[in-house]
């Protein structure tokens, strides 16, 4: 009876296989001892240690932490970014900043949200597929159901090859790791919709969800992975804000906006 009930079954010490701190003595880190199993590490191969518990080779470290770099794009007007830029024209902290860009990158159109879809997407037709079910079948399937898929089309540059894509590519080709089965499904599926009616082309969500698969993360695992990806862009927009004079990032003057709706009212015409 007691274990149905979680509050009382997991009352007394935390029970964990993660870790634990012990101060004046050592650090535990998925059962190595962070500063004699792990001081050598490198930091990208730490945080997927912490991810998956497994250790990655070093040319699949490299393709990983391509993926980060690439996407790296230090432009306040991105949606995150504005976020990060906005902060230090309002002279908010860096920390509170940037976490508050991170957060918004969680956005469904953009960000996170894409990321996981795609890489379940990928996931489930690479299993149906397996199962003997046509991927035409499987993608018509997918938009007739959601209208959409996630990596493929982008609206900022409808007709354009996503410019991140040849070089994280080409990279992974000089790694051996650009030739997996998920890798030539994202292909398979941007053939299929290159040829339709849709016309959406593979943009980078989906090869890097297809990289990251075929080097064994969960769809849940890349996720995780890709949190801190637009990172490196978030301090230089909210550095370069800070130097410019306090709200001095986007200002807009009320009479730039063209607006279309009901007139203005007065607070006395309210009250009645």
């Amino acid at each position: 009876m007691k274990e149905s009930i979680p509050l009382e079954s997991w009352e007394g010490p935390l029970r964990t296989t993660m870790g634990g701190c012990f101060p004046g003595e050592r650090a535990v880190f998925r059962g190595h001892d962070l500063h004699a199993d792990l001081r050598d590490a490198d930091w990208m191969d730490l945080y997927l240690f912490g991810i998956c518990g497994r250790r990655h080779t070093p040319a699949q470290l490299r393709v990983l932490h391509a993926i980060w770099v690439n996407t790296s794009y230090p432009d306040p007007r991105l949606w995150n970014n504005r976020v990060a830029a906005l902060a230090g024209s309002a002279r908010s902290t860096g920390i509170l900043g940037i976490s508050a860009a991170l957060a918004t990158s969680e956005a469904a159109i953009y960000g996170r949200q894409i990321d996981i879809a795609i890489a379940d997407f990928l996931t489930r037709a690479m299993a149906a597929v397996r199962g003997g079910r046509p991927l035409a079948e499987v993608v018509a399937d997918e938009l007739r159901n959601n209208r959409s898929i996630g990596g493929y089309g982008r609206p900022v540059a409808k007709s354009a090859a996503d410019e991140r894509n040849a070089v994280v590519l080409a990279l992974a080709k000089r790694e051996g790791l650009a030739d997996g089965e998920h890798v030539k499904l994202a292909f398979a599926i941007e053939e299929i919709l290159l040829t339709g009616r849709w016309r959406m082309r593979m943009n980078y969500a989906a090869l890097a969800a297809a990289l990251a698969l075929d080097i064994g993360l969960t769809s849940r695992e890349y996720y995780l992975y890709l949190l801190p990806a637009f990172l490196a862009g978030m301090p230089p927009c909210y550095i370069e804000a800070c130097d410019r004079p306090e709200q001095a990032t986007f200002p807009l003057r009320c009479a730039a906006l063209i607006y279309q709706g009901p007139p203005r009212r007065s607070w006395a015409e309210d009250s009645r």
